[in-house]
């Protein structure tokens, strides 16, 4: 709490400065803290908007998805469509190719049945005709006996003679037309049988032809059944998809307001952040307005403290350009030189070893001066510290977190306060910040510097960190 400066009661001029003073130093901590406050939302809605860009685009995406899955199902629903059309007509041509095929087996075994019954007549015709040619050899023979008689019947068996030579022709040419008979029958009888083979192979096809068919007719209709069900699930998922879609759609519009909303309540707290560091320079300006005009706080030893180290470096800085131990160009250059192989990255310049052989004696003792201090160090207008406390100036190791707590030496600090500390040309600078401390622990730190001006050239500041009451 902020006390309350009393200018009515009778408390000398000096009281009642001291009285401001203090208050002033108050209201810095309470707008550090505050400020603090504010940085940590504002970082966090940066964060938030920085998710809200990424929800957004991974909306986006699942929007743009939605209408490739629902482009590509109708293809699939279109091509199952025509796929079953396809089956369908398959099944169809089969089973119509099943049915003539059926009726070419039946033909085939009707034909199988008649050429049994064509060589069933074609053996009793060869019977017949042999029938024939035996009752032809008889006759032939009895005309020759007939011949014989007559012969010897002499004229008068003349006439019969005649008769029993032509039946004896008519016997020769009744076995000639036997013979013949029996030939034709037997090529007949070779054909049929070939014709029965033919007939009965075609019959042992014909039948495959009808398993297969049967097989085919059966595999593709299952298939058929198979993308009825694929073409009906693609319906459903075609309705399902344009659901999702519409919610997408719905959602995004609904983000985008919240987003909006969030982007407004963003950019306000940025602005009161903006206002509190506004109000936290303030309030350091107070502080060393009122300090300066001779008013005493619980820091003003501090300053003191500080404004004196300030004043034995730059005197010291004097002397050593005065006698040529460093000349004004190589104690005021801002080049940096990396040093390979460090993290945390350390820099050399040319009065890096300089400040190494000088600072220290001036630097350390002032860790004894308190035991709040927590650091001394000067730092120039680019925020380099090059030579810092012992304590952290360890040599580098492996593990970068432990460099970063304990190799704190020859290293460029762009923080705002460090800036500010380099920067600042009054007769000191208080302010008050937050350290992060590790393991979520923070604590409230001061920071008193004063200019370190050597031969009217500001080169920088010396910076004193202390742990706030």
């Amino acid at each position: 709490m902020i006390p309350s400066a009393d200018f009515t009661n009778a408390d000398p001029a000096n009281a009642q400065l001291d009285k401001l003073s203090q208050i002033a130093v108050g209201l810095g901590g309470e707008l550090v803290d505050l400020a603090a406050a504010l940085n940590q939302i504002d970082t966090s809605t940066k964060s938030q908007l920085l998710t809200l860009d990424q929800v957004r685009e991974n909306a986006k995406q699942m929007l743009e998805g939605n209408v490739v899955v629902r482009s590509a199902i109708e293809t699939v629903n279109e091509t199952t469509v025509e796929t079953l059309d396809a089956v369908v007509n398959s099944v169809e041509n089969i089973q119509s190719a099943g049915s003539r095929a059926q009726k070419l087996a039946n033909w085939v075994q009707a034909l199988d049945e008649r050429i049994t019954v064509i060589e069933e007549s074609i053996q009793s015709a060869q019977t017949n005709n042999n029938d024939i040619a035996s009752i032809a050899a008889q006759v032939n023979i009895l005309a020759i006996n007939a011949k014989i008689e007559a012969a010897r019947a002499g004229e008068a068996g003349r006439g019969f003679a005649v008769v029993a030579e032509a039946i004896n022709e008519l016997s020769r040419k009744t076995a000639s037309a036997a013979e013949g008979i029996n030939d034709s029958i037997a090529t007949l009888g070779e054909w049929v049988l070939s014709l029965r083979g033919e007939a009965s192979d075609a019959a042992i096809d014909a039948k495959k032809v009808l398993a297969e068919a049967d097989e085919t007719n059966t595999s593709l209709t299952g298939i058929a059944d198979h993308v009825r069900l694929i073409n009906s699930e693609a319906s459903q998922i075609r309705d399902n998809a344009s659901s999702v879609g519409t919610s997408i759609v719905d959602f995004g519009v609904s983000f985008e307001q919240m987003g909006q909303s969030l982007e407004q309540t963003a950019s306000g707290i940025h602005n009161v952040r903006q206002r509190a560091n506004t109000l936290v320079a303030q309030s350091e300006y107070l502080i060393q307005s009122s300090v300066s005009l001779g008013g005493v706080t619980q820091d003003t030893r501090f300053i003191t403290e500080v404004q004196s180290r300030a004043a034995q470096i730059s005197a010291r800085f004097e002397a050593a350009l005065s006698n040529g131990e460093i000349s004004r160009a190589d104690l005021f250059t801002h080049r940096y030189s990396p040093i390979p192989r460090t993290d945390p990255q350390q820099v050399m310049t040319s009065f890096t070893a300089f400040t190494d052989s000088v600072l220290p004696e001036i630097q350390e003792p002032v860790l004894e001066f308190d035991a709040r201090v927590v650091f001394c160090a000067a730092i120039d207008k680019k925020g380099y510290i090059p030579t810092h406390n012992k304590n952290v100036s360890q040599p580098m190791s492996d593990d970068p977190d432990w460099n970063m707590a304990n190799c704190r030496n020859r290293r460029i600090f762009g923080d705002t306060v460090g800036l500010k500390a380099g920067n600042n040309a009054e007769p000191f600078l208080l302010q008050t910040y937050h350290r992060d401390m590790g393991a979520g622990k923070v604590t409230t730190m001061k920071d008193v510097s004063a200019p370190i001006i050597v031969d009217g050239m500001h080169w920088g500041g010396l910076r004193m960190g202390y742990v706030s009451d």
